[in-house]
């Protein structure tokens, strides 16, 4: 569900033309729905009412602090997994019992800034992560509370660059040895064992690959507490997916069905870590067509067009990465006839499109479009390819919007940038 409909052949957000933002923000900007992100956290929470449980917003989806306010005005956490995502949750009012801190890399001053804000837990990948964790916390003298990200060798169907919970991906520790690690730690001095977590990979459209997973989860949470272990959390990470075209992803309700159902009877409190089923279709990517080009068609009838937008593939990667779709629509009145096309941008790669082989409206030079269900790994995973300026990004409510980013601007480009100094010519400054 999201709040992005057709008015009197004007595209809106809420109560706000997406053409009005067009024209007093500029192109390419991304435009977040409020209601849209307040509706998807409340239908989340409300599917996990009937027992204790901790949703904890996955912010690498959408790092904006608007998005994450909007969800910790609500109650929610966050899960990070660097320092600058611990500052800017911290920075948009997550409380540091709501923060979950997962991620392969940790790195030393990272533990330790965590450590000193008291969070919730952290979810570890490896072993040597545990012995980095246990000497910060030692050095600190306070107590890391851990739990052990689980690889259950879950095949999740989905895209491989988002699969996360198969032997051979990075992610996780396979069962076996992570009980020879839960019972090291449990002998650390400053290791606190908490939970266990498990997280299989992202835009999952079916239920049973998570029910799989937490069928050895739960062996493995059983087998811990026999040994002694206060097991209180079980994260079941996130990874439920979202329409981009049509795809049948089961809804919340569903899905919290099955996790309650897989972990029922143990005391236990569930932290869930949703992320791109909380933003992606509450976003879109505004652009505009700056020029188009025909050519004759590669299959032998009729023509190819290209519409060059603004918008290229630093704005928006997911297209260029994993072939991902995302629908074109028209911002403003629908330009009559139909033709076949791609949607391209201005980075010099063959790569650079938001669409390609489409039957499209005949867009003109000025049209504006926007490439929905960007919310989610839009503007996050943006960048300045090409010495391009970041775009800005607008939050609607109701009638009104803000811009919540400002669009970069080509100074910010080179700051911190200096000329080596063996290659500055003399009597140069």
């Amino acid at each position: 569900m999201h709040h992005f409909k057709q008015k009197k052949s004007e595209l809106y957000c809420e109560g706000v033309p997406l053409s009005r933002i067009a024209k007093a923000v500029g192109t390419p900007v991304y435009v977040y729905s409020h209601a849209t992100l307040s509706h998807h956290y409340r239908i989340f929470d409300e599917a996990f009412a009937a027992v204790p449980h901790i949703i904890c917003y996955s912010m690498k989806a959408n790092s904006n602090g608007s998005v994450i306010r909007s969800f910790t005005n609500l109650g929610s956490g966050v899960d990070i997994v660097s320092g600058g995502e611990l500052m800017r949750a911290l920075a948009a009012g997550a409380p540091p019992k709501k923060i979950v801190y997962s991620g392969v890399g940790k790195q030393p001053w990272e533990i330790e800034e965590a450590l000193k804000r008291d969070i919730l837990m952290f979810n570890v990948e490896s072993r040597e992560e545990l012995e980095a964790i246990d000497a910060v916390a030692a050095k600190m003298k306070k107590r890391a509370p851990i739990s052990i990200r689980i690889n259950p060798d879950v095949d999740p169907k989905t895209h491989p660059y988002v699969s996360t919970g198969l032997k051979k991906n990075k992610f996780g520790i396979r069962i076996e040895q992570a009980i020879k690690d839960y019972e090291w730690a449990a002998k650390r001095k400053h290791i606190e064992v908490v939970g266990v977590d498990c997280h299989i990979g992202s835009q999952l459209t079916e239920v049973s690959p998570f029910i799989d997973a937490a069928a050895r989860v739960r062996l493995l949470v059983e087998k811990l507490i026999k040994k002694g272990m206060d097991i209180r959390y079980v994260d079941v990470g996130g990874g439920l997916g979202i329409t981009y075209n049509d795809e049948l992803p089961p809804e919340p309700k569903v899905y919290a069905d099955a996790i309650i159902k897989s972990f029922s009877g143990l005391d236990i409190t569930l932290i869930l870590e949703p992320g791109r089923v909380m933003v992606g279709n509450a976003g879109v990517l505004v652009t505009q067509v700056r020029y188009t080009k025909e050519i004759p068609s590669p299959h032998g009838k009729g023509s190819k067009h290209f519409f060059i937008v603004d918008a290229g593939m630093n704005d928006l990667a997911r297209p260029s990465l994993y072939g991902s779709y995302h629908a074109i629509v028209p911002v403003g009145k629908a330009p009559r006839g139909k033709v076949e096309a791609d949607v391209v941008g201005p980075i010099c790669e063959s790569g650079d499109f938001l669409a390609k082989d489409r039957t499209l409206p005949a867009f003109k030079s000025g049209d504006c479009i926007a490439a929905m269900s960007a919310g989610a790994y839009g503007f996050s995973m943006s960048s300045n390819y090409n010495s391009r300026p970041r775009s800005a990004e607008v939050m609607v409510s109701g009638a009104r919007y803000e811009i919540v980013r400002e669009r970069e601007t080509l100074k910010e480009l080179v700051r911190g940038e200096k000329t080596a100094t063996f290659l500055r010519k003399k009597g140069a400054k």
